[in-house]
């Protein structure tokens, strides 16, 4: 009988510690994040409802092709909570890239948020990478989707003649994004060259080189 109580016992302690580590239900209509208390929370205080409007739940960035003239041949417009407000507490944002003809949305992940890509325009070739080493990609067309799980290193390329439009979607407000590039060789302060000469088993001339490239190089995130 001790045995099957002992067991009982762990079985509730493991719900109750499941419950109160799960989301709450929403105990309102909405949360329009409010940027200007100064407070940080994971997340962002709610605006006071008297004072929400109904632009705080409108974001036209998608519908505004970004500027591809840069050295990645693209530009990701994220319409994420930080932009739209509205999104706070609600799990979910968008964004749209532009890709100019082989321009590429470098190897990146998001360490917050899962991923569906929608092309709108012209081709993609997408693909991530397991965590057991295993490459998965697809060239889309137009109306053609691909989905990136949570966490995993990631890139878009354009594989055509013409620029290219997708639409991204998110489980998150705030997916978060590591560029690969900028975050091993633009970090400030940078890695020890040491540790990346060892990492990627080249001379410190190869990484000083890709140091002076990406040093100043600036994200095609805005």
């Amino acid at each position: 009988m001790a045995p099957l109580r002992s067991l009982l016992l762990l079985s509730l302690a493991a719900f109750l510690f499941t419950s109160c580590r799960a989301d709450p239900d929403p105990l309102q209509d909405f949360c329009v994040a409010d940027f200007q208390t100064g407070i940080t929370i994971d997340g962002f205080p709610c605006k006071p409802a008297s004072n929400v409007v109904s632009d705080d739940f409108f974001f036209g960035g998608l519908a505004v092709a970004g500027n591809t003239n840069n050295m990645f041949g693209s530009n990701i417009t994220a319409g994420n909570v930080q932009s739209f407000p509205g999104l706070n507490t609600l799990g979910l944002s968008m964004n749209r890239g532009d890709f100019a003809p082989g321009g590429v949305n470098p190897l990146h992940s998001h360490p917050r948020a899962s991923e569906i890509v929608f092309v709108v325009k012209g081709e993609l070739l997408v693909g991530f990478i397991s965590t057991a080493n295993v490459f998965y990609s697809k060239v889309l067309k137009a109306g053609e989707s691909f989905i990136i799980p949570r966490g995993l290193v990631h890139f878009q390329y354009n594989t055509g003649k013409e620029n290219a439009v997708a639409i991204t979607a998110f489980d998150s407000q705030l997916p978060g994004v590591v560029l690969a590039p900028l975050t091993l060789f633009g970090s400030k302060p940078v890695i020890p060259i040491d540790v990346l000469t060892k990492t990627f088993q080249v001379d410190a001339s190869v990484i000083q080189l890709l140091m002076s490239k990406f040093g100043q190089a600036t994200s095609p995130y805005n």
